[in-house]
């Protein structure tokens, strides 16, 4: 499923909550704050139909700061995923976590 999935599913999701599962019965809530391929301007498919390389910029609370590893994360419109996030910067408004989809 992951590897079908292109920047396009969640561009329109910017903006929106995420909710985290932390696997000891928590959630949290993260906000999608980007979502752009790592070759800036590329499309999200080559002609080929491989999918481009992107990313995915999420804002959590202050606390707790996640450790990097998968998580379960669900959204509405684009379902339930278990992705690996990586904490990649702190500030007054949170933490922030990345997604990279090679």
């Amino acid at each position: 499923m992951l590897d079908a999935l292109t920047v396009d599913a969640f561009a329109p999701s910017v903006g929106e909550v995420f909710v985290l599962d932390d696997h000891r019965g928590g959630r949290l809530d993260l906000e999608l704050l980007e979502a752009r391929t790592i070759d800036a301007g590329a499309p999200a498919s080559g002609p080929d139909g491989t999918r481009a390389p992107f990313s995915l910029l999420f804002r959590g609370p202050t606390e707790p700061v996640l450790p990097q590893r998968i998580y379960r994360l669900e959204h509405q419109a684009v379902g339930a995923l278990d992705i690996f996030i990586v904490p990649v910067a702190r500030d007054a408004s949170g933490v922030h976590y990345e997604a990279i989809f090679a």
